[in-house]
């Protein structure tokens, strides 16, 4: 049996669970315990015709534009966990397994496509669209970890969101199912979730699942049941519950607890895999309003701060969460892959472990520590949920430094 999928949740609330209008967006993303986690942002930029774009194992056509977009990733490969663009679009990505054998041969990362996906569309649903033609022409493929020693493949599920709808996106090799969700809550994780109600799906998927023998034809198709391994395609959203319950009041306060819960499993903190870094974004549904989103940076959300990014011209740049680069000279570049694994280790990841040795040897400096910190992420959010209530109009100057300003007073108090 294939290992199992890292077990990231991701969420999406929208009115009337959520409060006053807003898309609420959230992802733990559950990766290999050493794994470290970079915040990146790219600026929209053009391209010249016929050029190429270099992913984490293949090169791709460029196309004529690609949006601004922020990303949380493993900092070894190209694509992302999870990320946003300048048009209030936010996927994030899981690792599932299906009856059909990922394959090992290199081809796109679900994790280059969730980068690619947000580079070229400006909605959910060009978003989707973007990432199934890829799918398509290059299929998915090649290793998941930076793991020398063995190949760890997967086939991929996105949550693909913006002001306005949701799209969840499940795929076996080129094959996939999509449902459409514009109200409630929804939540995926490392198994197939579309049963009968599928918005949009592959044109040759019914015929394929009935070639395999996975369905008959005769009886209501349900993606999940087709797909799935055995019966792993059981309700898997112990967090969906705890959104539910905030009654029409989930807020980017409510999504960051569920993401915080350890004993709900949400949090993943195991032997083999851990919270590496999570995500919480607030899509106003109106457009005047600015799209704020929330990264960590860091692992186990219970012992990080959310720090807010809001897409203008000219954003600050932030080192201190960006890891080293390698360059050519990076083990992920060089075939045969991963002979060695460098430090990625960046600024405030390195500042958090040693916060956690105090959190774990002297309890009264460590909790002290946990609640300056709890402070900072308040005030954040105070000043956030200001912006998003307010009458006027943002002026860009207000927030250039916003996420710079939250890492960079983050690392003073661990000094």
């Amino acid at each position: 049996r294939m290992a199992a999928a890292p077990p990231s949740y991701s969420f999406v609330a929208f009115p009337p669970c959520s409060k006053d209008g807003l898309v609420v967006f959230g992802k733990n993303s559950a990766r290999p315990r050493d794994e470290v986690q970079e915040v990146v942002y790219f600026a929209a930029t053009a391209h010249d015709p016929g050029s190429k774009v270099e992913c984490t194992y293949i090169e791709i056509e460029q196309v004529p534009k690609t949006h601004a977009i922020v990303l949380s990733r493993p900092s070894w490969l190209w694509g992302a966990e999870m990320g946003a663009n300048e048009h209030g679009v936010c996927i994030a990505n899981e690792a599932v397994v299906t009856r059909e054998p990922a394959s090992e041969s290199e081809a796109l990362l679900g994790m280059d496509l969730v980068r690619l996906g947000l580079e070229r569309g400006a909605t959910a649903k060009e978003a989707l669209d973007v990432i199934v033609a890829l799918l398509e022409e290059h299929g998915q493929g090649g290793n998941y970890y930076e793991d020398g020693s063995s190949c760890h493949t997967f086939q991929s599920a996105f949550l693909i969101v913006d002001r306005n709808e949701a799209w969840i996106l499940e795929t076996s090799g080129k094959y996939w199912a999509a449902e459409k969700i514009t109200e409630g809550v929804k939540c995926i994780c490392n198994q197939l979730s579309l049963t009968t109600k599928i918005d949009a799906e592959h044109p040759e998927l019914r015929d394929y699942a009935r070639s395999q023998g996975w369905w008959n034809g005769d009886s209501d198709f349900n993606f999940s049941e087709a797909f799935s391994l055995a019966d792993d395609h059981l309700a898997c959203c112990s967090g969906r519950e705890s959104l539910e319950k905030q009654g029409g009041d989930v807020s980017a306060q409510a999504m960051i607890d569920v993401l915080r819960d350890k004993d709900s499993g949400v949090c993943v903190d195991s032997e083999s895999f851990l919270t590496t870094a999570s995500i919480v974004s607030v899509l106003p549904q109106d457009p005047s309003f600015p799209c704020v989103h929330y990264f960590t940076g860091t692992p186990d959300p219970s012992r990080s701060v959310f720090k807010p990014f809001i897409f203008v011209d000219d954003v600050k740049l932030v080192p201190k969460v960006q890891s080293p680069s390698f360059g050519n000279d990076d083990p992920a570049k060089k075939v045969p892959r991963f002979q060695e694994k460098p430090d990625r280790r960046h600024e405030l990841y390195k500042a958090h472990e040693w916060a956690r040795s105090l959190l774990e040897n002297d309890q009264d400096k460590g909790q002290k520590l946990m609640r300056i910190m709890l402070d900072l992420e308040k005030q954040g959010l105070e000043a956030m949920e200001d912006i998003l209530t307010r009458t006027e109009v943002l002026d860009p100057a207000e927030v250039v430094d916003l996420f710079y300003d939250c890492v960079d007073t983050e690392l003073k108090f661990f000094k």
